[in-house]
Protein backbone atom coordinates (compact mmCIF):
# COMPACT_ATOMS: atom_id res chain seq x y z
CA UNK A 1 0.00 0.00 0.00
CA UNK A 2 2.24 3.47 -1.23
CA UNK A 3 2.03 6.07 1.64
CA UNK A 4 2.15 9.73 1.00
CA UNK A 5 3.47 12.04 3.21
CA UNK A 6 2.63 15.77 4.05
CA UNK A 7 5.65 17.72 5.93
CA UNK A 8 5.26 21.10 7.56
CA UNK A 9 8.32 22.64 9.23
CA UNK A 10 9.70 26.18 10.41
CA UNK A 11 12.21 28.24 8.80
CA UNK A 12 15.85 26.09 8.70
CA UNK A 13 14.22 22.65 10.30
CA UNK A 14 16.98 20.09 9.41
CA UNK A 15 16.96 17.26 7.32
CA UNK A 16 17.73 15.85 9.99
CA UNK A 17 14.76 16.28 12.25
CA UNK A 18 12.48 15.49 9.72
CA UNK A 19 13.97 11.96 8.78
CA UNK A 20 13.55 11.15 12.44
CA UNK A 21 10.13 12.27 12.36
CA UNK A 22 9.44 9.99 9.62
CA UNK A 23 11.29 7.07 10.71
CA UNK A 24 9.58 7.81 14.20
CA UNK A 25 6.07 7.63 12.64
CA UNK A 26 6.52 4.97 10.57
CA UNK A 27 8.36 2.50 13.38
CA UNK A 28 5.19 3.54 15.85
CA UNK A 29 2.67 2.64 13.34
CA UNK A 30 3.88 -0.66 11.72
CA UNK A 31 4.47 1.29 8.51
CA UNK A 32 7.71 0.77 5.95
CA UNK A 33 10.00 3.33 4.16
CA UNK A 34 10.18 1.60 1.63
CA UNK A 35 6.20 1.84 1.38
CA UNK A 36 6.29 5.76 1.12
CA UNK A 37 5.70 6.69 -2.33
CA UNK A 38 6.57 10.54 -1.81
CA UNK A 39 6.91 13.77 -0.02
CA UNK A 40 4.74 16.96 -0.08
CA UNK A 41 4.59 20.32 1.48
CA UNK A 42 3.36 23.54 0.84
CA UNK A 43 4.80 25.68 -1.76
CA UNK A 44 5.67 28.07 0.60
CA UNK A 45 8.81 25.25 1.55
CA UNK A 46 9.79 25.22 -2.04
CA UNK A 47 13.57 26.41 -1.03
CA UNK A 48 13.64 24.37 2.36
CA UNK A 49 17.58 22.83 2.30
CA UNK A 50 15.61 20.39 4.82
CA UNK A 51 12.95 19.20 3.17
CA UNK A 52 15.10 19.07 -0.35
CA UNK A 53 18.04 17.23 1.19
CA UNK A 54 15.29 14.69 2.69
CA UNK A 55 13.76 13.61 -0.55
CA UNK A 56 17.34 13.55 -2.22
CA UNK A 57 19.01 11.36 0.79
CA UNK A 58 15.66 8.97 0.24
CA UNK A 59 15.20 9.03 -3.39
CA UNK A 60 11.45 10.12 -3.95
CA UNK A 61 9.72 12.75 -5.17
CA UNK A 62 8.62 16.24 -3.08
CA UNK A 63 5.42 17.83 -4.69
CA UNK A 64 4.75 21.23 -3.32
CA UNK A 65 0.85 22.49 -3.50
CA UNK A 66 -0.43 26.25 -2.70
CA UNK A 67 -2.01 26.92 0.21
CA UNK A 68 -5.88 27.10 -2.44
CA UNK A 69 -4.77 23.60 -3.51
CA UNK A 70 -4.68 22.48 -0.20
CA UNK A 71 -7.85 24.77 1.09
CA UNK A 72 -10.25 21.97 -0.11
CA UNK A 73 -9.15 19.23 2.33
CA UNK A 74 -9.54 21.82 5.78
CA UNK A 75 -12.82 19.74 6.33
CA UNK A 76 -11.04 16.69 6.20
CA UNK A 77 -8.11 17.41 8.96
CA UNK A 78 -7.94 16.30 12.78
CA UNK A 79 -6.53 19.59 13.45
CA UNK A 80 -7.14 23.21 12.60
CA UNK A 81 -4.41 25.22 13.67
CA UNK A 82 -4.90 29.20 13.85
CA UNK A 83 -1.28 30.05 13.81
CA UNK A 84 -0.50 27.72 10.73
CA UNK A 85 -3.00 29.62 8.69
CA UNK A 86 -1.58 32.96 9.79
CA UNK A 87 1.67 31.75 8.71
CA UNK A 88 1.02 29.73 5.51
CA UNK A 89 -2.95 30.27 4.31
CA UNK A 90 -3.37 26.85 5.28
CA UNK A 91 -5.01 25.26 8.29
CA UNK A 92 -3.12 21.56 8.81
CA UNK A 93 -0.02 21.84 5.68
CA UNK A 94 1.34 17.92 6.51
CA UNK A 95 -2.78 16.54 6.86
CA UNK A 96 -3.73 18.72 3.76
CA UNK A 97 -0.03 17.94 1.67
CA UNK A 98 -0.49 14.11 2.22
CA UNK A 99 -3.87 14.01 1.32
CA UNK A 100 -3.41 16.22 -1.84
CA UNK A 101 0.02 14.54 -3.21
CA UNK A 102 -2.19 11.08 -2.28
CA UNK A 103 -5.25 12.39 -4.25
CA UNK A 104 -2.99 14.25 -6.81
CA UNK A 105 -0.74 10.40 -7.79
CA UNK A 106 -3.63 7.96 -7.09
CA UNK A 107 -7.35 9.60 -6.46
CA UNK A 108 -9.61 9.71 -3.40
CA UNK A 109 -7.34 9.68 -0.01
CA UNK A 110 -7.89 9.26 3.66
CA UNK A 111 -5.54 9.85 6.56
CA UNK A 112 -3.57 7.25 7.98
CA UNK A 113 -1.74 8.95 10.67
CA UNK A 114 -2.71 12.32 11.40
CA UNK A 115 -0.65 14.81 12.81
CA UNK A 116 2.86 14.09 14.25
CA UNK A 117 5.26 16.80 15.74
CA UNK A 118 8.71 16.48 17.04
CA UNK A 119 10.83 19.80 17.10
CA UNK A 120 9.97 22.42 14.22
CA UNK A 121 8.53 19.65 11.99
CA UNK A 122 4.85 18.11 12.01
CA UNK A 123 3.89 15.24 9.52
CA UNK A 124 1.04 13.51 8.24
CA UNK A 125 0.29 10.19 5.87
CA UNK A 126 -2.26 9.60 3.57
CA UNK A 127 -3.43 6.45 1.94
CA UNK A 128 -5.96 5.63 -0.82
CA UNK A 129 -8.26 3.32 0.01
CA UNK A 130 -8.82 -0.22 -2.30
CA UNK A 131 -5.17 0.44 -3.43
CA UNK A 132 -3.19 -2.49 -1.96
CA UNK A 133 -5.39 -1.93 1.65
Amino acid sequence: MPLYVGLGCRRGCPAETLGDLLEQTLKAHGLHLDAVAGLASIDLKQDEPGLQQLARRLKLPLLFFSAAQLAPFEPRLSHRSQVAYQHSGCYGVAESAALALAEHLAGKAQLRVTRTLLADASLAIATTPGVGG
